[in-house]
């Protein structure tokens, strides 16, 4: 790997394959931002001693630099030629680089693993994060370390007053504390994205929070869904997919919507029901997800 650099590892891909818009296929080329998610990653456990998840691995920009810190990498590629590429520019990197031919939001994560570090595909990111907090639900992670769109590492993150910018920031709250770092400009990657980049780190949060988090996700979901509407009548609704939580149906929210209203908690922020969804405290959301999921099934 001396004589590797992720200019010539870019130029090798791209001399083989146009890349594809449809699966995310913007290569960083910008070293510096290789290492500094090596050190966002490396400042909770030393990469020597961990196993790395990298999802879309591409021409291997990142992948060379958590090979050169020492970490295991476990990397998930749908590109075939991506795939071979990597195959030949590393060959198995002395047994410290598995590839996978799979979508990395169907299939099995290693137990083991420690971290994620990843230049993600933007149109995944939701639904990675997901995949992400599912599996760190069974096996913790020690960081997770993400390169995503600018626009969207700002709905991760939470408002300075103890206000949810959105449901993605709440459901992120239950395990993470965010941090955003550097800004990346498009000129970093090859071909060039239209928007710029950020770094984000996600450090568990180790919060032990007794609620029901999927009906706590179906509450802050259907509330932010149309956020400009008071807390009252979106309430008086029953969100979408609500049957997904075991146990919950129209019937069952609407008497313990209209139970809430009546004998409102004496935690929630004063008037909450005439507040908006992005006036709510962090913690009004978690006493209103407790209420409700308290409600007995008749």
């Amino acid at each position: 790997m001396d004589d590797l650099d992720i200019r010539l590892l870019v130029d090798l891909l791209r001399d083989r394959i146009t890349p594809d818009k449809g699966l995310g296929q913007h290569f960083l080329i910008d070293e510096s931002v290789v290492d500094r998610s090596i050190e966002l990653a490396n400042s909770s456990l030393p990469l020597s001693d961990s196993k790395i998840i990298e999802i879309g691995p591409g021409a291997g920009s990142l992948t060379l630099g958590l090979l050169r810190a020492g970490a295991t990498v476990s990397a998930f590629e749908v590109d075939e030629e991506a795939i071979s590429h990597l195959a030949r520019v590393f060959n198995g990197a002395n047994g410290r680089l598995e590839v996978f031919n799979q979508d990395a939001l169907q299939a099995d994560w290693p137990e083991n693993a420690t971290h994620v570090v990843a230049n993600i595909p933007y149109q995944i990111s939701s639904p990675l994060l997901g995949r992400i907090q599912k599996h760190h639900s069974q096996y913790p992670f020690t960081s997770v370390v993400l390169l995503v769109q600018d626009e969207f590492a700002d709905r991760m993150m939470n408002n300075r007053n103890d206000t949810a910018s959105g449901p993605l920031s709440l459901s992120l709250w239950l395990d993470f504390d965010v941090e955003l770092d550097v800004k990346v400009p498009p000129h970093c990657f090859s071909p060039s994205p239209r928007v710029s980049s950020r770094l984000v780190r996600l450090t568990p949060n180790g919060r032990e929070l007794d609620i029901d988090r999927r009906l706590f996700r179906t509450i802050t979901s259907h509330c932010f869904a149309n956020k400009r509407r008071k807390m009252r009548t979106l309430l008086s609704q029953t969100p979408r997919r609500l049957s997904r939580n075991k146990g919950w149906h129209k019937g069952r929210w609407k008497d313990a919507i209209g139970a809430i209203i009546e004998f409102s908690p004496d935690e929630m922020s004063q008037d909450w029901l005439n507040l908006r969804p992005e006036n709510l405290k962090i913690s009004d959301w978690v006493i209103l997800s407790k209420s409700i999921s308290s409600f007995p099934v008749e």
